[in-house]
């Protein structure tokens, strides 16, 4: 008993560290530099592009792409080919069939669409959950912007910005064709290419925001920055710049918010950006909900 009691008496004290309750400054700005780089490219992309989406009234075409890509980043796993291509292939495959079921039947493009995107993510699910592999492609649906690697960062650099330099460069073309298709076929531009050109953008901007965002939550680069815009200004080249630079302010501001919160990146990039739009529907200086009123009143 003597022996026991002089174990417990000189029994090594446990020490266990302080939990940390501040955060570094310097810790954050690495934090938000070294994320924002990946995300700020690709978020670029997506304002560009976002401007075209609401004034064509392809947000649904988006949304349709941006789930589509799913089986072809997994059978490019599967295949061990760059998931860029896989995502891409599948992407226009969507996009392609919509198309042509639209065209060769009486049921209306958006229904199309939302056949068809539905199914390719049921077909993405299934092959996603019956690969026998001890990787996962959660980063593929939710973001790992964190985690992302010197290739992935290339990659998302060169779709982004092949995509960001044909919708500055083809702009007023673009922008014709957006409001009417009618007239610019009659002027002599290349409708169908350019159509089909739209279609492409949106794919490789949906693979540069996968590992920004993920599959999830891409649509809202898609959409939300190009919204708030249009709130804000009438004229296109001011509206897609501003869409540029709410994308950018989005995802700089929703990665320091979310190493502050400890919460995941993409979600509170998207929360950013909704409340952007909430404060532009009220407040914006010519199109805003209570600017108007007041105004009216």
């Amino acid at each position: 008993a003597p022996a026991r009691c002089a174990r417990i008496a000189f029994a090594p004290k446990l020490t266990f560290p302080r939990p940390i309750t501040t955060i570094a400054p310097a810790s954050a700005a690495a934090f938000a530099s070294g994320s924002a780089s990946p995300s700020s490219g690709s978020a670029a992309a997506a304002g560009a592009r976002s401007c075209l989406l609401g004034l064509k009234g392809w947000s649904l075409m988006g949304d349709a792409i941006a789930h589509a890509v799913l089986p072809g980043i997994v059978l490019a796993y599967i295949l061990s080919i760059p998931l860029i291509i896989g995502a891409f292939a599948a992407g226009m495959v969507c996009a392609t069939a919509t198309g042509f079921v639209a065209d060769n039947s009486r049921v209306k493009q958006d229904t199309v669409m939302g056949v068809i995107f539905a199914g390719m993510f049921g077909l993405g699910v299934v092959l996603y959950t019956a690969i026998q592999t001890e990787d996962h492609l959660d980063h593929i649906l939710f973001g790992d912007m964190l985690g992302i690697a010197r290739e992935d960062i290339i990659q998302t650099a060169l779709s982004s910005g092949l995509s960001l330099a044909l919708i500055i460069g083809l702009r007023r073309d673009l922008l014709l064709f957006a409001f009417d298709p009618q007239h610019a076929r009659t002027v002599g531009l290349p409708v169908r290419w350019l159509h089909y050109g739209l279609l492409a953008v949106i794919a490789l901007v949906v693979v540069g925001a996968l590992k920004a965002v993920g599959l999830i939550l891409a649509i809202a680069l898609l959409i939300g920055p190009g919204a708030t815009a249009h709130l804000l200004t009438d004229r296109f080249d001011r509206m897609m710049a501003l869409s540029i630079a709410i994308a950018i302010f989005s995802a700089a501001a929703g990665i320091t918010l979310s190493f502050h919160l400890d919460s995941a990146p993409a979600p509170t990039i998207v929360v950013v950006m909704t409340a952007l739009f909430t404060l532009a529907f009220l407040f914006a200086p010519k199109f805003g909900l209570l600017t108007r009123k007041a105004e009216a009143s």
